[in-house]
């Protein structure tokens, strides 16, 4: 193996070593990558808007807080909460 190669075969072929940039041109296909990125569908990374705080109380503050928290874990972005017994 060259030792300057950044894209190379390793283990006998079974793998390839990307070191470098991978470009992908116009009409170039992927096949087997389902879940090699794991994002989530276009529609979920927008979320629904939320109006800017006006709180002018801490509980005012939480209330918005929270209604930030369930949009993320609405829409998928953050991860939803436990369940509690």
């Amino acid at each position: 193996m060259n030792v300057s190669t950044r894209n190379y075969h390793a283990h006998g072929g079974s793998e390839w070593v990307i070191g470098g940039k991978l470009t992908f041109l116009p009409g170039a296909t992927v096949e087997g990558a389902e879940n090699v990125l794991s994002l989530p569908p276009a529609a979920a990374t927008v979320l629904p808007n939320i109006p800017t705080s006006d709180a002018t109380t801490i509980a005012a503050l939480r209330e918005d807080y929270n209604r930030l928290l369930a949009a993320l874990k609405a829409t998928g972005m953050m991860a939803p909460d436990p369940p509690t017994e």
